[in-house]
């Protein structure tokens, strides 16, 4: 046998298929990759826009409609309120819509929810519109990560899933930045161009080839990937890994919903509800969305550069 074959790991071994070379196992970059995840990070960069949007937006919006305080408090706050309704919805939307037809209806909410802060001329239409953007928001928070990790391969998940945490704080740090020179109908819309290029670039992208597992099938599947990964790739033996977990999936399904309550998974259960309880209560998303004002009750003289570098930080 060749010494050299020995050394090699098997992954890593080049193979012939009719006539092409094939990396068995193989994880790299393709450009519909990288075009399918910055497509989804358009989302993220809209969300970026609308977290950010009532602190960038405050001084012009008082000014112009004549909001009381308790006004404009409700309308930087009712956007969690419609993330709520989004994060119940958002699970059985995408197991039976799809990766992409779910993302279409996010995309639906926000769009709807900037076009009405653009036209607003009254409170209402104004607290409607933000409530939009959280039902959008709400959908978004589950349903682009996802996506991502979906598409893309094992060793590379970690890092395009982390792009879209970069788009989200892009979207903030560019609203706090010219949120203090243009007029927030302005600024409204261009946190709603993401939202026509992703409606633009859903024909485009593919469907998760997790849900084409379980609802697609064989065909899909594996054209499905082999278009992320590469036309030179086999893509074969993660076809198999992708058909057998989510079967795997769907069995541990059935379990019933009290079975999390079971002593064995008492530790992990109070880990993540606690994770998800306290980071809420620690007050970021409450200084993102008045982070001009608070600035400025501080006594701040540079309340505008403060925002700024609080938006940066999201990028990191």
């Amino acid at each position: 046998m060749d010494e050299g074959l020995i050394k090699k790991p098997l992954a890593k071994n080049d193979i012939k298929i009719n006539g092409k070379d094939d990396i068995v196992g193989s994880s790299s970059v393709t450009p519909f990759l990288v075009f399918s995840t910055f497509v989804a990070g358009f989302a993220s960069f809209t969300f970026g826009c609308a977290t950010g949007y009532s602190s960038a937006a405050e001084a012009g919006i008082v000014a112009d409609l004549g909001l009381s305080t308790a006004q404009y408090s409700l309308f930087g706050s009712i956007m969690t309120l419609g993330s709520m309704f989004g994060a119940i919805a958002c699970g059985k939307l995408a197991d039976l819509l799809g990766r992409k037809s779910a993302m279409l209806v996010m995309d639906i909410f926000f769009i709807l929810g900037w076009l009405a802060i653009i036209f607003a001329e009254t409170a209402f239409l104004l607290h409607l519109g933000r409530f939009s953007l959280g039902i959008g928001a709400g959908i978004f928070a589950y349903l682009s990560p996802v996506y991502v990790a979906e598409i893309a391969p094992k060793n590379l998940r970690g890092g395009f899933a982390s792009a879209l945490q970069m788009m989200t704080g892009i979207g903030v740090s560019l609203t706090y930045f010219i949120g203090n020179v243009i007029a927030w109908r302005t600024l409204a819309v261009i946190g709603a161009l993401p939202c026509l290029l992703l409606l633009l670039g859903l024909f485009f992208i593919p469907e998760s080839p997790r849900w084409l597992a379980k609802y697609g099938n064989e065909k899909q599947l594996k054209d499905t990937l082999q278009r992320l990964r590469g036309v030179n790739v086999d893509v074969t033996e993660e076809t198999t890994e992708i058909r057998d977990s989510t079967e795997t999936l769907h069995h541990l399904s059935r379990s019933r919903f009290v079975e999390i309550f079971e002593r064995k998974y008492g530790l992990s259960l109070i880990v993540v509800i606690g994770t998800m309880v306290i980071v809420p209560l620690a007050g970021s998303m409450a200084i993102m969305f008045y982070a001009s004002s608070i600035f400025k009750v501080a006594g701040s003289s540079i309340s505008f550069d403060s925002s700024l570098c609080f938006g940066l930080t999201f990028t990191g």
